[in-house]
């Protein structure tokens, strides 16, 4: 991946939510926020970077111990990577499905 940053932030702003088509704070985890790979044209000039943020209130709030943490985080960065390269919500929950079916998913 290139031009693209990770932040962690403390929760999601209400702009963010909305953005992410969520109804409050605690189901946001994670957004990304640029145009996919799958739609970018050689011809377009440089951008700012993409972003995908991590949102840490809502992880922790969800996991159970620091290893469950981890599991979440890491399936957060896991999806919305899937949409820097251009799956959409339904493309990325069915390979989320795929993958826990195969047994790849993380943990």
């Amino acid at each position: 991946m290139h031009n693209v940053a990770v932040i962690v932030e403390d929760e999601p702003s209400p702009l963010q939510l909305q953005r992410g088509n969520a109804s409050h704070a605690s189901t946001l985890l994670g957004l990304y926020e640029g145009q996919p790979l799958a739609y970018r044209s050689v011809w377009e000039s440089f951008q700012l970077p993409d972003r995908i943020t991590i949102f840490q209130g809502p992880h922790e709030r969800m996991a159970r111990n620091r290893k469950d943490l981890v599991r979440l985080v890491e399936q957060t960065l896991w999806h919305e990577i899937a949409h820097h390269f251009g799956m959409n919500e339904q493309e990325v929950r069915a390979a989320e499905r795929l993958r826990k079916m195969r047994r790849i998913w993380p943990h």
